[in-house]
């Protein structure tokens, strides 16, 4: 889920179909790592067998000749995790899947995952920004693909009515789905660019109609400002799901800010917005076992920046009763601790970053995308790190682990500009209620992409049982650097 400094998806498409390569210097948004009671369904299982399913878009990907129209590919879980054998394939010319691929629509450009209308299978909401509707040029759609018990399918798939199609372009530019009003319903909330976020309340209609519908400015000034991403979890524990959005600030000393957004009995609360420390990547969850969520922003950008650090970083802001601890910021950079390699410019340390319990112990664990680290001379080969949640927060010390293509056991080879670590993404893929860590290489084989997998013994994470799924695999077209594996949910 590749988050990177944009003023709009409009100038992205430009960047695609001009150089082929997105994720590198734009980006796109994506859904949530986790949410709390996102809906009464089984959380990512598109077809109710029990296992969580893995989304993974390709956002860029040319779909009958058409550049950039995008496609995305569910692999469904099962005790030996995901393999490209069982899958779905699903574009704007599948059957059922309103509208039409085009050419830079960016189908899959930002996922949420949850139940939307009840009925006990995990439904996809998936984004086309860069859609033309009714004239209007960029005006984006948001689209739900519902579960069943054969999968994920566009039979009977719904287009949510754009709330006001005349304020903003590039409806969907973020995702998010979480039960923000805790009725046990999934939520949606949705980002354009402008600066108000829309949120669809849960029990919708298989025609996409939602309960309810509200929106909510926020606070940032500046014609062509817009929101980049949304990350719902719970921070306190009231049984609600928080939202944080993240959105773009030109006149601001650093041009992504972010807002916290608590959940309530009536949904999403504006008036009690708190902003907190820029940077572009969210993860919320427990990494202290104390019970609340804590808030992970990477921070990759160069020291060009103010405030930024050479290399990247990763800021860990603690959560409590009341909401995030803005006086309570732990920093981990490549020289904390036992962390592999050193802050060099470029590397993009916090390029992306993902909370999951590896172990079972109660406390989220953290993988940190690392996507342009040379490895062994080798240029933006990419890395990921891997640290562990206790009681005094992430432990830079112990228990680190660090993998590359030329890790023992990891499937494929460092190869220059892979971008290994452009997406990491938790979640239990084979049933044993432990976190399995996918990967994306976002510009394997010249932009192909491809995701790696790596499971959970119940202790660590280990390479036994990894799998590599390339894009002419899971049925992507490799034509036009499609970037598979740039964004995943589940």
């Amino acid at each position: 889920m590749p988050k990177y400094l944009r003023t709009t998806l409009a100038t992205a498409t430009a960047t695609v179909l001009a150089a082929g390569l997105l994720t590198a210097a734009t980006g796109f948004a994506s859904a949530a790592d986790s949410a709390a009671a996102a809906g009464n369904g089984r959380q990512g299982d598109f077809n109710g067998d029990g296992y969580r399913d893995l989304v993974v878009a390709a956002p860029v990907a040319t779909v009958d000749g058409k550049k950039g129209a995008g496609a995305v590919t569910v692999l469904y879980g099962s005790p030996r995790g995901v393999d490209a054998a069982r899958r779905t394939t699903l574009s704007q010319n599948s059957p059922g899947v309103p509208g039409a691929a085009e050419a830079g629509d960016l189908f899959g450009a930002a996922l949420a995952v949850g139940d939307f209308d009840s009925d006990g299978f995990a439904d996809l909401a998936v984004s086309a920004p860069n859609e033309d509707v009714s004239g209007d040029v960029d005006g984006g759609t948001v689209q739900i693909l519902w579960g069943a018990a054969g999968g994920l399918s566009g039979k009977g798939s719904a287009t949510l009515a754009d709330p006001a199609p005349s304020q903003h372009d590039l409806l969907g530019s973020a995702l998010a789905a979480g039960d923000f009003d805790r009725d046990g319903t999934a939520d949606l909330a949705v980002g354009a660019s402008s600066s108000t976020l829309h949120v669809f309340k849960g029990g919708f209609s298989r025609a996409g109609k939602s309960a309810a519908r509200s929106a909510i400015a926020l606070p940032v000034l500046g014609e062509g400002n817009g929101i980049l991403q949304l990350t719902s979890g719970e921070v306190t524990d009231q049984g609600y799901a928080d939202l944080v959005v993240s959105a773009y600030d030109k006149t601001a000393p650093h041009p992504s800010v972010n807002y916290y957004l608590p959940g309530t009995d009536t949904g999403l609360s504006g008036a009690r917005a708190m902003r907190l420390p820029g940077g572009y990547i969210t993860a919320i969850g427990d990494v202290n076992g104390d019970g609340f969520g804590d808030l992970v922003t990477g921070m990759h950008f160069d020291d060009r920046v103010p405030g930024a650090t050479k290399g990247g970083k990763v800021n860990v802001i603690h959560g409590s009763a009341s909401g995030p601890r803005v006086d309570l910021i732990d920093t981990i950079t490549q020289e904390s601790g036992a962390v592999p390699g050193s802050s060099e410019k470029g590397d993009k340390f916090g390029y992306e970053v993902s909370l999951g319990d590896i172990n079972g112990d109660g406390m989220q664990d953290l993988a940190i995308g690392v996507a342009s680290e040379s490895i062994d001379g080798v240029r933006e080969a990419g890395a990921v790190t891997v640290l562990r949640g206790s009681p005094s927060g992430i432990d830079t010390t112990h228990n680190v682990q660090y993998f590359h293509q030329n890790s023992p056991g990891v499937p494929g080879s460092d190869e220059e500009r892979d971008l290994f670590g452009g997406e990491v993404f938790f979640s239990d893929l084979n049933g044993d209620k432990k976190a399995d860590l996918t990967v994306g290489a976002n510009y394997e084989d010249g932009g192909d992409g491809a995701i790696v997998t790596l499971p959970s013994d119940g202790s660590r994470l280990t390479t036994t049982g990894s799998r590599f799924v390339a894009a002419s695999a899971a049925g992507i077209s490799t034509a036009g650097a499609p970037q598979f594996g740039s964004i995943i949910a589940g």
